[in-house]
């Protein structure tokens, strides 16, 4: 490595962040660029460990030790190649990813983990800078054509290897903008869309044909993609949402969190919205429903739009701080995550008896005002108790029943499947239990069309979606060329 014993010398530092002051005032990026030493001594901290633990943790298998030690060394554009062969856009990941490779860090074991991620994204920013990440056109094409449908993390990674490859590949997208969930799930805050735009604008280049506005099973026909394309991949993520069937949940001013995120991903990007359509947060009382990290989107945009409170419940227990008996290393560690929406959210916290964060709390009922506007969220304090057969059942604490004035409620509570009505049916496509599309080894039960990403798995990570991209691409060249 750059430096043997780094990793006695350095400690783990993360990266620096712009001022809550500064950042709630505007959708940029939250994160200072990275500086020259914080990368040699982070980077040096690889131990260079006869078993890379990391690697086997990460879903694209990145050579992260192989990397560090190129960065530590200086040697970025040879740093940069081992990335690319395995990791379509570590620019995504780098940013977005919750670093499983990080989890899996021998280091882990007793210090904290070498910081992979952040040294992935300076790799990739590093390559931008440099002129080295460039379009590469296949050479020889097959004559063989593709539709991808779904420009999300998956979609845009199964098209990209499939036109490398040599084949002809059209992404068909519904919205006005390639990226899915990166560009209008994902707050700008997170990742500025000028980042997916570029690889973007890479896959046009190397002769990737995007179709947009073009929402397949209603603006285009499904079964024509049979009769027009040599081979299918299905990549539109798993976009039905998850409910909650309470009373009171039809009051106005209760929204799916992707109606509320999806609408201002589009402000930012210079839409106009009218006002009677408008979901905003200014200077009201908002609650996020969901511990995940839509539900952190939620609150940072909330916090952003300048709203009066902002709450966020999670029906599960809250997770512990350090890793449990139950949770041991390499196991990804289900510990206690603080974003950089918490953080701002804590700022302008206000109540001193309700916290920006609660957890164990289930949801009994919303009340409105004469004018069908929610006005009170009603909720009870829950335990969590081990069952007989191990699992953990819930109870309702007596006497811990309690309300909430709201004017706004978010549900961020998870996605159940892909959206069925339309292109699914018109297909005529198995599906699994969980209502994702049936398939094996990627291929559905029609023999030219195969699956990937959130609409194969179920909802997961952007990393995963990346994998899934890759792999569904190597069935298809099989299949193409058979």
């Amino acid at each position: 490595m750059g430096e043997l014993g780094g990793f006695l010398k350095y400690n783990r530092k993360e990266k620096n962040k712009r001022s809550v002051q500064e950042r709630v005032k505007d959708y940029k990026e939250v994160y200072k660029p990275f500086g020259k030493k914080y990368l040699y001594e982070q980077s040096s901290r690889c131990m260079d460990c006869g078993v890379p633990f990391c690697n086997f943790s990460c879903p694209v298998d990145n050579l992260c030790p192989e990397w560090n030690d190129f960065v530590s060394n200086g040697e970025w554009e040879k740093a940069l190649e081992v990335l690319e062969e395995t990791n379509n856009f570590p620019d995504f990941t780098g940013r977005l990813c919750p670093a499983p490779c990080e989890g899996g860090c021998v280091l882990g074991i007793n210090d904290l983990p070498v910081t992979i991620k952040n040294i992935e994204l300076a790799i990739s920013e590093k390559g931008w800078e440099e002129g080295w990440i460039k379009a590469k056109p296949p050479k020889v094409r097959t004559g063989k054509k593709v539709a991808v449908v779904g420009s999300g993390p998956a979609g845009l990674a199964a098209a990209q290897e499939l036109n490398r490859k040599g084949h002809y590949v059209s992404v068909f997208e519904r919205d006005d903008k390639a990226g899915g969930m990166l560009v209008y799930g994902i707050p700008d805050f997170k990742i500025e869309k000028w980042i997916v735009q570029r690889r973007v604008d890479q896959l046009r280049e190397e002769g990737v044909e995007f179709i947009l506005n073009t929402e397949v099973g209603k603006d285009y026909p499904a079964h024509r993609l049979e009769e027009e394309y040599d081979a299918v991949v299905l990549a539109g993520g798993a976009r039905e949402a998850r409910d909650l069937p309470v009373y009171g949940r039809d009051l106005k001013g209760i929204h799916y969190a992707m109606e509320y995120l999806t609408q201002q991903n589009g402000v930012v990007a210079g839409k106009e919205v009218a006002k009677e359509d408008r979901i905003e947060a200014k200077g009201k009382k908002v609650l996020v429903i969901g511990g995940g990290d839509t539900g952190a989107d939620c609150v940072g945009t909330a916090t952003r739009q300048g709203a009066e409170a902002v709450y966020q419940i999670e029906l599960l227990e809250k997770p512990s701080k350090d890793r449990t008996l139950d949770n041991p290393w390499p196991q990804f560690p289900q510990t206690l995550k603080v974003s950089t929406s918490h953080q701002e959210a804590e700022v302008f916290a206000k109540d001193e008896d309700f916290g920006v964060r609660e957890w164990s709390i289930a949801t009994k009922r919303f009340l409105g005002d004469k004018d069908g506007k929610v006005k009170s969220f009603e909720a009870v304090r829950v335990s969590w108790i081990e069952g007989e057969d191990g699992r953990k059942q819930m109870e309702e604490i007596e006497g811990s029943e309690f309300s909430l004035d709201v004017d706004l409620v978010l549900l961020a509570i998870g996605f159940v499947h892909p959206e069925h009505e339309g292109m699914l049916e018109e297909l005529g496509l198995d599906l699994d239990e969980r209502g994702n599309v049936k398939a094996d080894n990627y291929r559905s039960n029609k023999d030219q069309i195969f699956v990937a990403g959130d609409m194969h798995r179920g909802a997961s990570l952007i990393v995963w979606a990346i994998v899934e991209g890759r792999e569904v691409a190597e069935r298809v060249d099989e299949y193409l060329l058979d």
